[in-house]
């Protein structure tokens, strides 16, 4: 992995945390840097970067200050996704909504342009992301 890659992963999920940039701005970052995918565990409070040739980054993020719903709701996590898309609530926010919904990590596949969010039983919830403005 060279050094600008794992560079736009660290800054990504600092900048997240400190909710400098939206989701797009993420997305962007790290496609230019040629990641692949990550993947964030919330219940962990972490978030793990993949490159296309199998390596790896695992940066710490700051924890989600919420309880964790023990059922998956859908709804709730499409409604979060919907509020974050429309500037309404910022990251945090959004994680913890998303958790109240039961979602315990997520998926973000920037080759498949979509996330997948997760329960604890293996529920998901698959988003495709937005058409560019």
């Amino acid at each position: 992995m060279n050094a600008n890659a794992r560079t736009v992963m660290l800054d990504c999920t600092r900048d997240s945390d400190a909710e400098r940039v939206s989701f797009g701005q993420v997305v962007g970052r790290l496609i230019e840097a040629g990641v692949e995918r990550y993947h964030a565990d919330l219940l962990r409070s972490e978030k793990v970067y993949y490159m296309p040739d199998g390596a790896s980054l695992t940066v710490p993020a700051e924890p989600v200050a919420a309880t964790f719903a023990q059922a998956f709701s859908a709804a709730g996590v499409d409604a979060a996704v919907r509020a974050v898309q429309a500037g309404a609530i910022q990251y945090h926010e959004f994680c913890r909504r998303i958790a109240a919904a039961g979602c315990v990590g997520y998926l973000v596949s920037l080759s498949g342009r979509r996330g997948v969010y997760y329960g604890r039983s293996g529920e998901t919830h698959v988003e495709p992301f937005p058409p560019a403005k």
